[in-house]
């Protein structure tokens, strides 16, 4: 290895200097949610996208607004009904009758952080719009294909699937989050102060306190994190009991019926790699593995209708696979 763990460790102390202010800033808004938060932050580092799904009025579109607020980016809201049509989100040709000419308008997906609220409100045609603008990181429009900013990073919310009036989106789609989050209710400690604090006539404000430069720089360094090859296993262990839990000594076949993809793998390298940048280390440690691994591999397993039927979802199954799959 060219640079040592010292030295990764030196330059994470460095550009994580923000991230103490990032989270008293964001604490001037939401109170409690510290999971969620966290997550987010992840989600930023690790330039990857974030999906929060949670019963409405738990704060999910106020963090992630209050995240963009913080940094001095460009933040585009955009409220998914069913009515939308996919060039409300990337944009569209118009036609100029006194040049004779088309010209493009830009949609809102054009920004630095993406609000796709209540994702799930929107039919599929407009959701594979979004989501293939996240895997390319690029929009076409007519016959011109544009990049998007950096940084780039989709935030999206949705209620769960047995609310009425939602279109689930589908796995595959679904595979382009990073990380899938489940907020909870707060505590009766929090809920206390959230009563005490809010006010409902005055917002309380935020101002900038990171710079879009600091968060490049910033995920150059967690890309350097230091991953060793114990820890790289364990993640390969990890997502291939996903799919051969029996090799692992899990009699849970009957409860999976697609395991997690290589994605999942990529994915939760880098989390864990954000999540040692956010404690200010140099290297990734199994237990950093273990904490983001359900994050990223709930909804990449997929369970059977006999896990159904048996009351069994995804995330039990992972819990199964974290207990047993051997920590180096």
């Amino acid at each position: 290895m060219s640079v040592s763990v010292e030295q990764i460790r030196r330059s994470v102390e460095a550009q994580s200097q923000f991230v103490t202010r990032l989270r008293n800033e964001i604490a001037h808004v939401i109170i409690g949610q510290q999971y969620m938060v966290d997550r987010l932050l992840i989600g930023m580092l690790a330039n990857g996208h974030v999906l929060l799904e949670g019963v409405p009025g738990l704060a999910k579109t106020t963090a992630v607004k209050t995240l963009a607020q913080v940094i001095d980016c460009q933040f585009s809201r955009i409220q998914f009904t069913p009515d939308l049509l996919p060039a409300d989100l990337i944009g569209t040709l118009i036609y100029s009758p006194k040049d004779g000419e088309f010209t493009t308008k830009k949609g809102p997906v054009f920004g630095n952080v993406i609000l796709a609220d209540e994702i799930n409100r929107a039919p599929a045609k407009v959701q594979s719009a979004l989501l293939e603008a996240m895997q390319e990181r690029q929009v076409t429009i007519g016959d011109r294909t544009f990049p998007l900013p950096e940084p780039f990073m989709v935030l999206a919310t949705q209620n769960p699937i047995e609310q009425e009036g939602t279109y689930p989106l589908p796995e595959a789609q679904v595979d382009r989050f990073m990380l899938k989050l489940k907020i909870t209710y707060p505590s009766k400690a929090e809920e206390r102060e959230i009563m005490d604090r809010v006010d409902l006539l005055h917002e309380a404000e935020v101002r900038p306190v990171v710079r879009r430069e600091d968060i490049v720089k910033a995920r150059e360094v967690v890309n350097q994190i230091y991953v060793d090859d114990k820890a790289k296993n364990y993640i390969v262990d990890i997502v291939q009991a996903t799919r051969h839990p029996e090799a692992f000594g899990l009699k849970i076949n009957h409860l999976i019926e697609y395991g997690a993809s290589p994605r999942a793998t990529i994915y939760l390298q880098q989390a864990a790699r954000a999540l040692a940048f956010l404690q200010g280390e140099g290297n990734v440690f199994p237990n950093d593995v273990k904490q983001v691994a359900m994050d990223v591999l709930r909804h990449r397993v997929i369970v059977t209708y006999e896990a159904e039927a048996e009351d069994c979802t995804s995330e039990d199954v992972i819990r199964q696979i974290l207990d047993t799959v051997p920590v180096p």
